[in-house]
């Protein structure tokens, strides 16, 4: 699993938060493809997927470029991101 990291992953719209893996390795926009997807399922609809979905870091509120790589970006296990 060296290639995932574990992170915290809140959605303002429902107040909760999510732990995932999601891989260091591939463009933050399939990642956010990939986890926007998954917790519009593990949130029972109460957040659902959208082509404007963003992620940013929660702490400082900067959106993330989807056009870099997931490691690129400084995101590793324990960050904290928020999903808007």
């Amino acid at each position: 699993m060296n290639n995932k990291a574990l992170v915290e992953i809140f959605i303002p719209a429902s107040g909760e938060r999510y732990d995932v893996r999601i891989p260091l390795d591939i463009k933050m926009h399939e990642a956010l493809q990939l986890i926007s997807a998954a917790l519009s399922e593990l949130s029972d609809g109460k957040y659902r997927a959208t082509e404007q979905a963003v992620l940013c870091d929660e702490k400082t509120g900067i959106i993330y470029n989807i056009n870099m790589e997931v490691a690129e970006l400084g995101i590793r296990n324990g960050s904290h991101l928020m999903l808007i």
